[in-house]
């Protein structure tokens, strides 16, 4: 059975944390929150909330043991992007573009 878990509008570039959540797909669980947990970048602490909210949602709602989990998906899609501008010399403008990114972290027992 498979359970999933996503957070929206998060304030990171989906090209940062494309990197870990490739890292984490097929990690049982308990690796994948060691291994996000250890990890100095922001994207740890935002897919980590994610898979925490996909393991409680997995308990919760699908009766299922945290220890016959893994990491079936983790996905790092772009969410809109804010533009802002900053000010240059001689009265111009240089554009800012500060990028979001949507992620989705989806957990299986490895049964149908």
């Amino acid at each position: 059975m498979e359970v999933s878990a996503t957070t929206k509008y998060s304030r990171m570039s989906p090209t940062k944390a494309r990197d870990l959540a490739k890292s984490l797909r097929g990690l049982p669980v308990g690796d994948a929150l060691r291994l996000v947990k250890f990890s100095k970048r922001k994207a740890g602490d935002l897919i980590g909330k994610t898979l925490r909210s996909a393991i409680a949602n997995a308990q919760t709602n699908a009766d299922l043991s945290v220890d016959d989990l893994f990491v079936k998906e983790a996905i790092v899609d772009q969410g809109p992007t804010f533009r802002r501008h900053w000010p240059r010399a001689r009265g111009m403008v240089s554009p800012i573009a500060k990028r979001t990114s949507h992620i989705r972290v989806v957990l299986s027992d490895g049964k149908s």
